[in-house]
């Protein structure tokens, strides 16, 4: 994939099929053959393969893949697939993305993929003794536990350390708490399974070495991945943050600066701000198959680190330049779960190409970065509601029935009236469709 440029313009002018042979002469037709887009056609799974994968099941559910383009993260191209609802994700993540190649793209690094898995001890007479102690018996504990993870140690992962946490105070209804953190290198996989039964075969063990009238209580992962996090900075230049409307890039970039310092004084904002962050995260994660929720859970945790929630992202002018650092756990996977089993993400996992979990956490917190920057500079500028009243507008005027050329009509002068409901765009239908081709959309006169 190094002989291409996620660079395309004019991708969202083109019908859905164009897109898919651009895809194949991108990605290569060994990996996207005819199969791989079919399934695309029923969401990427069938009923039967659904029933496999959770309970109850009806039916399926599908949402809306698409593309970000535009992505240059450490010298390398790449297209990132989106699944979500929100319409102006994709094409926002895709535009801020096209600003940050500007300034060379976005640089991002990510820490081996360790996870915890905590072992809850409860009862414990002594727990700085038992500490202690099972600190004294690591090699042991970590042979035992790498029994557990075999195939795991041969390809260079497997338990790596062993950290104790004593969490209970004095007087504390439940006796003295002890918690083990079991530290395991999941390597491509996201982990949760592995270090859940690595918890479970060291456990038993761990109640030995505490001491007498000690019980094992929670043998689970943390979804707090601190020991696995994503770094990713960009650098925007000034000129790049011009838009269409002639915006002073001096002007945008300080907007975007200050939008990120009231995200850091004010926690109510730095919720909003993060959501934005995570749009484009999730969105990614779902196309391949990731637990969207559990990196969720590690980025909020993280944002309250200090006591205090703060933003996982942060916007600074250098010279004339602006510049983002994002820094969050991230623990995705390239292997096992729903890729094993569902066409869709097998697919956006081959339409991406990273060789690696932490490849693939590189482009995600990118994706994440780059949604923040759209978000902030849409704030700065004209306010958050045009770009994606102009998006939103396209599923309004689809749901009523919109199609083809008068899907764009409808959608733009519902938009330019500021009037985006289901109501006005089954008017305007109605009117452009009894006038025919030659009639001119009102919003043309509107805007005079």
């Amino acid at each position: 994939m190094s002989k291409w440029s996620s660079r395309i313009p004019g991708f969202y002018r083109l019908p859905v099929a164009k897109r898919r042979e651009l895809l194949r002469e991108h990605a290569g037709h060994d990996l996207i053959d005819d199969a791989a887009l079919a399934a695309l056609e029923g969401g990427g799974i069938d009923v039967e393969t659904a029933d496999g994968m959770i309970e109850n099941v009806v039916g399926t559910y599908s949402l809306p893949l698409g593309i970000a383009l535009n992505f240059l993260v450490n010298g390398r191209d790449y297209l990132v697939p989106m699944v979500i609802e929100e319409p102006s994700v994709v094409a926002a993540a895709s535009n801020a993305a096209r600003m940050v190649r500007q300034g060379g793209g976005f640089f991002a690094e990510a820490d081996s993929p360790i996870m915890v898995g905590q072992v809850q001890l409860l009862s414990v007479a002594d727990p700085d003794g038992a500490a202690s102690r099972i600190l004294c018996a690591k090699e042991e504990l970590l042979a035992l536990a790498g029994a557990a993870t075999a195939r795991l140690c041969e390809r260079g992962g497997g338990p790596k350390d062993i950290v104790t946490r004593v969490v209970s105070n004095p007087g504390d209804p439940d006796g003295g708490m002890l918690v083990v953190h079991l530290e395991i290198d999941c390597r491509d996989a996201m982990g949760a399974n592995l270090v859940n039964t690595v918890a479970e075969a060291v456990a038993d063990r761990l109640a030995d070495l505490a001491g007498p009238g000690t019980s094992v209580g929670l043998r689970i992962l943390s979804n707090l991945a601190d020991r696995r996090l994503v770094r990713v900075r960009a650098r925007v230049p000034k000129a790049a943050l011009v838009g269409t409307s002639g915006e002073d890039g001096a002007r945008v970039r300080d907007g975007v600066v200050a939008a990120s310092r009231f995200a850091e004084l004010d926690p109510y904002r730095a919720a909003t701000h993060n959501k934005g962050i995570m749009n484009g995260i999730d969105a990614v994660l779902l196309a391949t198959g990731n637990d969207w929720r559990s990196v969720e859970a590690g980025a909020h945790a993280h944002a309250a680190r200090s006591g205090r929630y703060a933003p996982i992202a942060t916007w600074r002018a250098e010279e004339d330049d602006l510049v983002g650092v994002l820094e969050m756990p991230l623990a995705v996977g390239t292997v096992g779960g729903a890729q094993r089993v569902h066409s869709g993400a097998r697919l956006s996992l081959a339409l991406l190409g990273a060789d690696s979990a932490q490849e693939l956490a590189c482009v995600v917190g990118a994706a994440g970065l780059s949604s923040n920057l759209a978000a902030l500079r849409a704030l700065a500028t004209e306010g958050i509601q045009r770009g994606h009243m102009s998006l939103h507008a396209r599923s309004v005027a689809r749901a009523v029935g919109a199609r083809g050329e008068l899907l764009d009509r409808v959608a733009a002068e519902i938009a330019a009236l500021g009037d985006v409901k289901p109501e006005r765009a089954r008017e305007i239908l109605e009117r452009v469709r009894n006038l025919g081709p030659a009639c001119q959309p009102v919003f043309l006169e509107v805007s005079k």
